[in-house]
């Protein structure tokens, strides 16, 4: 594994409008009552107990989220985005197929075990074999990206799970870390194979991906980068982790005290990578259905876009200071 500079600034301020993600609205309930707060456990589980935790968690978890939006698990048709990119997850919510010559690459995983069988077949209608995955990857470690994480797991036991060092509490424990006024929201806990660092190189065949950490909306809220060749045209490829509030508390947040600097230090980290083709977590975030239309209709540059990933950050980034001003009145300055 290696290390990678970050690459050159391409700083783009066009307007764009603000999606909603991880079905929460960007802003943030200014009232203490509303605000469930959540203690980052002491311990981590370990052995045995993790085992049980899982098999638990994995009966629970989607009765847990029943209320969770209709589109996160219904399945829709998988298609090839660009280049060796694949999208294999359901209408709402993304997982991304990564593929090469020696193997492929899974990233993120739905919200519950039901969205990971989807993913599962998914991969098989396009033709790949889920033997040939050899990892599984994560964008952050909330449920809805996470939750189907063990499912695939155990459905795929010689794939590594890597997790960032800042997330890999919240996979292995079963539930988001940090204050957030929706409280732990559950998820299957998974053992991570390899907790890894920024700028670190996922390299599988001719496959390269990166990761650069963009802390904020989890601990370790990872942005992956990679590199593709479509039709004879390379291709700045970003599947960028979000950047919304969605209920965390910006003010006294005491399971991530730095929330608040994590958030604007990942606004200029996200601008800095050059992007030709952004692909998020949430279908809403980068109107991934309409893209696809556009493709079906024969536009070969319908995920191509420059432009977008500066009004995906300056969208987000407004949100954040209207949620931010917001709670300090509330809770006083940071």
């Amino acid at each position: 594994m290696t290390l990678l500079a970050p690459p050159p600034s391409r700083r783009v301020s066009a307007p764009i409008h603000l999606p909603r993600c991880s079905g929460e609205d960007a802003t943030v309930s200014s009232s203490p009552a509303k605000r469930g707060v959540w203690r980052d456990a002491k311990h981590r589980v370990g052995g045995g107990a993790l085992a049980a935790l899982a098999t638990l968690l994995l009966a629970l978890a989607p009765a847990a989220h029943a209320d969770m939006p209709a589109n996160w698990t219904k399945p829709t048709k998988p298609y090839r985005v660009v280049g060796n990119i694949y999208y294999v997850g359901t209408e709402g919510i993304s997982s991304w197929l990564i593929t090469s010559s020696e193997g492929h690459v899974i990233l993120d995983g739905g919200p519950n075990a039901e969205t990971g069988k989807q993913i599962e077949r998914n991969i098989a209608s396009l033709g790949f074999q889920l033997a040939d995955v050899k990892f599984l990857i994560n964008t952050h470690a909330h449920y809805d990206h996470a939750g189907g994480l063990a499912q695939l797991k155990a459905d795929i036991p010689a794939a590594k799970l890597w997790i960032s060092r800042g997330d890999e509490p919240a996979i292995e424990q079963g539930h988001h870390i940090g204050d957030n006024e929706n409280g732990p929201t559950p998820m299957p806990a998974v053992k991570v194979d390899r907790a890894f660092g920024d700028g670190q190189k996922l390299k599988l065949g001719e496959t390269s991906l990166v990761a650069h950490l963009t802390p904020g909306h989890t601990i370790g809220c990872t942005t992956w980068t990679t590199a593709v060749i479509e039709k004879g045209r390379p291709l700045n490829v970003t599947f960028p982790c979000s950047l919304s509030v969605a209920g965390n508390m910006l003010v006294g947040n005491k399971g991530h005290k730095t929330i608040v600097a994590d958030y604007r230090a990942s606004f200029a980290t996200m601008r800095a990578i050059p992007t030709d083709v952004v692909l998020p977590s949430h279908e809403e975030q980068g109107d991934l259905l309409a893209k696809r239309q556009k493709q079906l209709r024969g536009d070969p540059n319908a995920f191509v876009d420059p432009t977008e990933m500066g009004r995906f950050v300056d969208g987000y980034e407004a949100a954040f200071n209207k949620g931010l001003a917001r709670q300090q009145g509330v809770g006083g300055a940071q």
